[in-house]
C-alpha cells in the first residue's frame, strides 16, 4: 500500500497511538483527517504535520454520536472529494470491578470502542463499495482473547470489534475493500498510564506505530504485536476453561493483597 496522496482518516488522533500514527503518516505525504473530541490538541499538531508536507483537516467529533460521525465524513468529502482509508483508533478503558457492577460503564465503553467503529463503518462502507477501493483498519486488542478479571467490559468490547471486522472482511473483499484487524498488546499511552497492574512487554508508542504502518503497507489482514504477548494470549485462548479460571483466580488473589 502506497500512502502518497491518499486521504486517510484517523480517529482518536489527539493522543497515544492515534497521535503517533498521524505524525508518522504525515511523512508519507498523504492527506490526513484527524478526528478527536479535543480539537485544541489537534490544532497543536497542525503545524508540525503541515511542515512534513501533508495536508490536514482537523475535526472535533465524538465517535459515539452517529450524527457527528456523519457530519465528519461529509466534511472530508467536501474538502478532499474522496476518502481512501480509515484507521479507527478511538478507545476508552474504565477501571471497574464486577464486585461493584455498574452497567453505565459498559454503556460508555461500548459507545466508543464498539459503536464508535460501527458509526464510521455505516458512513464509509457505502463509499468504499461504490468506488471499489479503500481500507478500514480497526484497533482492537490482544485483550480480546479471554475475559480477563477487572477488564470485562473492555475485553468484551474489543472482542465484539474483532468479530465484526472478521465478518466484514469476506463480504467486502469482492469490492476491493480491505478490512484490517489490529491487535496491540500493552502500549505506553495516556490510557495505559492509568493501569495499576503489571503490563508485560509494554511497548513504546513509536515502535508500535512502526509495526502498524509496516503491516498496512504490506496489506496484512491481521496485525498483532508484540510477538511475546501474541503468543501468550494465543495460548490463553486455547487452554481449558478450568486452567484459565485458575490463572484468573490467582490474579485476583494477588490484587487483594
Amino acid at each position: 500500500m502506497n500512502f502518497w496522496g491518499k486521504v486517510i482518516i484517523i480517529t482518536g488522533a489527539s493522543s497515544g497511538i492515534g497521535k503517533e500514527l498521524a505524525l508518522s503518516l504525515s511523512k508519507e505525504k498523504c492527506k490526513l483527517v484527524l478526528i478527536a473530541r479535543r480539537i485544541e490538541i489537534l490544532n497543536e499538531l497542525k503545524q508540525e504535520i503541515e511542515n512534513n508536507g501533508s495536508e490536514l483537516l482537523a475535526i472535533k467529533c465524538d465517535v459515539s454520536d452517529k450524527e457527528q460521525v456523519k457530519y465528519s465524513v461529509e466534511s472530508v468529502i467536501k474538502k478532499f472529494n474522496q476518502i481512501d482509508g480509515a484507521i479507527l483508533n478511538s478507545g476508552v478503558s474504565y477501571k471497574q470491578s464486577f464486585s461493584n457492577f455498574d452497567s453505565t460503564i459498559a454503556e460508555k465503553t461500548f459507545a466508543v470502542n464498539y459503536f464508535g467503529i460501527v458509526n464510521f463503518l455505516n458512513e464509509l462502507l457505502p463509499i468504499f463499495k461504490k468506488q471499489r477501493s479503500g481500507f478500514i483498519a480497526g484497533i482492537t486488542s490482544l485483550a480480546d482473547a479471554r475475559g480477563f478479571p477487572v477488564s470485562g467490559f473492555y475485553c468484551s468490547s474489543k472482542a465484539a470489534v474483532t468479530s465484526l471486522l472478521e465478518s466484514l472482511k469476506a463480504e467486502y473483499k469482492p469490492f476491493n475493500v480491505n478490512i484490517i484487524n489490529i491487535h496491540p498488546g500493552f502500549v505506553k499511552t495516556p490510557m495505559t498510564d492509568k493501569n495499576d497492574f503489571p503490563m508485560p512487554f509494554l511497548m513504546d508508542t513509536k515502535e508500535a506505530c512502526k509495526i502498524i504502518l509496516k503491516g498496512l503497507k504490506k496489506n496484512k489482514g491481521i496485525i498483532k504485536f508484540p510477538w511475546q504477548m501474541t503468543f501468550l494470549t494465543g495460548l490463553l485462548k486455547r487452554i481449558p476453561d478450568s486452567w484459565f479460571q485458575y490463572i484468573a483466580d490467582k490474579r485476583m488473589s494477588v490484587r487483594k493483597k
